[in-house]
């Protein structure tokens, strides 16, 4: 919008959340599609011919995917194909931005860090296999139709407006509900020893328009941050938001429900 681009974005009828966006809905032009749909999805390219798509239609929540897979396929990688094959439809060839997944990387182990676009791919979670489906037909349908296919794979960011169900969110999320007398002074937490790199999200939104304008098509690139400041495990961020409390006695304990069936201790990238 700043650069004076006319955007377009869809939307699930009623169903999408819109509030993160309320500040410049009314300078979006919005398109009704349930991009499970394929006939709706081809209406919708139609209705719009873009020249670039940036693809973060997706189910990104990692935890509930144990629970519910399918879920997780349809919307990571039956909505990419539906994207794809609408572009086909119309006989357009816009760029298109796949915005992958660190979690795709799954099972590092220490001595292959920092990760880079050659390691091994071992994902661990129903989220992550689903991102690695979708960007191995990215993959396929640059090579085998020629489609200016961008694949990225982002590592961890942060910044406002995150939904609380996420880690960091949800542990500030806390803290604000013990300050206001709604909750005991103890946040429940999961694996609070996984490291991470993390990433302002207004910098992976930069990186993103940057990737999508430069990057070549069918090639693979790692977008997060190597500054050693900027790595950290999620039990520095959980010790920060308490010692910034107005309440001086809040502890932290693991809580079951918040431990996944599988753990990603590092997610570190050579950017």
């Amino acid at each position: 919008l700043e650069r004076g681009q006319e955007v377009f974005g869809f939307r699930r009828y009623h169903l999408s959340s819109m509030h993160n966006v309320a500040h410049i809905s009314d300078r979006i032009n919005w398109v009704d599609c349930d991009m499970v749909d394929p006939k709706a999805v081809a209406k919708a390219v139609g209705l719009v011919l873009p020249d670039q798509i940036f693809h973060m239609a997706a189910q990104s929540f990692v935890s509930p995917s144990w629970d519910h897979p399918h879920l997780y396929m349809d919307a990571n990688y039956r909505m990419t194909v539906n994207l794809f094959e609408a572009c086909l439809t119309h006989d357009i060839n816009p760029r298109i931005l796949i915005p992958g997944s660190g979690e795709e990387f799954g099972e590092i182990h220490e001595d292959e860090l920092p990760i880079t676009e050659e390691t091994v791919l071992r994902p661990v979670n129903p989220y992550a296999v689903t991102k690695v489906a979708q960007d191995m037909i990215g993959y396929v349908y640059h090579r085998s139709y020629g489609m200016n296919v961008v694949r990225t794979r982002a590592f961890n960011h942060e910044g406002p407006r995150r939904s609380h169900v996420f880690g960091i969110p949800w542990y500030a999320y806390q803290v604000v509900r013990i300050e206001r007398g709604l909750q005991e002074p103890t946040l429940k937490v999961g694996h609070v020893d996984d490291l991470r790199n993390f990433t302002h999200v207004a910098d992976m939104v930069e990186a993103y328009r940057l990737a999508i304008e430069l990057c070549e098509p069918g090639e693979l690139y790692l977008i997060g941050s190597d500054r050693e400041g900027d790595i950290h495990t999620f039990k520095e961020a959980v010790e920060g938001l308490i010692s910034r409390s107005t309440v001086s006695d809040i502890q932290y304990v693991k809580d079951e429900q918040f431990v996944r069936p599988t753990q990603v201790p590092f997610l570190l990238c050579d950017a």
